[in-house]
């Protein structure tokens, strides 16, 4: 296990940051307080690391909790393999990660595709998570029509996995994906996750292009594109989000550009006992981009909801 040092300033490096073997593959974690307290875990968004909680994780230590930032397999400093990478099978790395790691149930928090993660592992693994929290919750099955009742035929399945396959294996990323990691465009994309300007945030860029530079990043965003696609319906957020039974937070930014409140109002439909919170002035990435309101707001529900 390697183990870098530990700071505890609103830095991408916050923490004591490890590595720890699941599966043959190497992943990337930071902790910070004292492991005694309650855990909390922070699930980073697409393309980010457990970096991204730069600015959460030193107040959340200092209101109580032990605080640990996982990075998926795939994205931060994890492994970056070849394999089946969708919402099933980080699932199974937190749940791992609670039970060899933390050794005790967990609060879970993600950003955006770690929402979806934390809502997953709190639905097939609810025995090791307290809580979830998603700010926001992204997925297109919540955009899309509900669902008829029945099975697809299995030529239509066939079909789909054919041109899912031959789609992600036709798209050139191996000219892309390095193009914008070490190009301007990469800084002009992250803008689309912000309200507010956030082009000169070097740390901030830093955060996403490194994952991105790897050589094995293209092989594990292929892998993802595929996998994520051709998931079956009951790995996605419109089945899960009713199968719930742990308690559930809600954060939106009402700016967000990538991720509309739209979609928000139909997890709302699907769970009309769900905490909601709305922050203003805030796109994408409301823990980062209004860490203090994301703070306070966590804190508070977390005191009113677990006591």
């Amino acid at each position: 296990m390697t183990v870098r040092p530990h700071h505890s300033a609103a830095t991408a490096g916050w923490g004591s940051a490890q590595l720890w073997s699941w599966r043959g593959m190497a992943c990337h974690w930071r902790v910070l307080g004292e492991r005694q307290r309650p855990a909390l875990v922070l699930l980073h968004g697409f393309g980010a690391g457990s970096g991204h909680w730069r600015r959460n994780a030193a107040p959340l230590a200092a209101a109580g909790w032990c605080v640990y930032g996982l990075d998926l397999i795939g994205f931060g400093a994890s492994s970056q393999p070849a394999g089946r990478l969708d919402n099933r099978l980080w699932a199974q790395q937190v749940q791992a990660f609670a039970e060899q790691v933390v050794q005790a149930p967990v609060v879970l928090v993600g950003h955006s595709l770690g929402g979806l993660v934390a809502l997953s592992c709190g639905v097939w693994w609810p025995a090791w998570v307290r809580a979830v929290v998603a700010a926001p919750l992204p997925d297109p099955s919540l955009l899309m029509p509900p669902r008829r009742p029945g099975r697809r035929r299995p030529w239509r399945r066939r079909l789909k996995r054919l041109m899912v396959r031959l789609l992600c294996r036709l798209l050139p990323l191996e000219l892309i994906v390095p193009l914008l990691a070490h190009s301007p465009l990469l800084a002009l994309g992250l803008q689309l996750a912000y309200s507010e300007a956030v082009i000169g945030d070097q740390e901030l860029l830093r955060v996403i292009a490194r994952p991105a530079r790897r050589p094995t990043a293209v092989r594990a965003l292929r892998a993802m594109s595929i996998a994520m696609a051709l998931r079956p319906f009951a790995a996605t957020a419109r089945a899960l989000l009713p199968r719930l039974q742990l308690p559930l937070l809600l954060i939106w930014g009402r700016d967000d550009r990538l991720v509309p409140l739209e979609v928000g109002e139909q997890c709302r439909r699907l769970r009309p006992d769900l905490s909601w919170e709305e922050l203003e002035r805030c796109g994408h990435c409301p823990h980062d981009e209004r860490a203090e309101a994301f703070n306070q707001l966590l804190l508070h529900w977390l005191a009113r909801t677990l006591g």
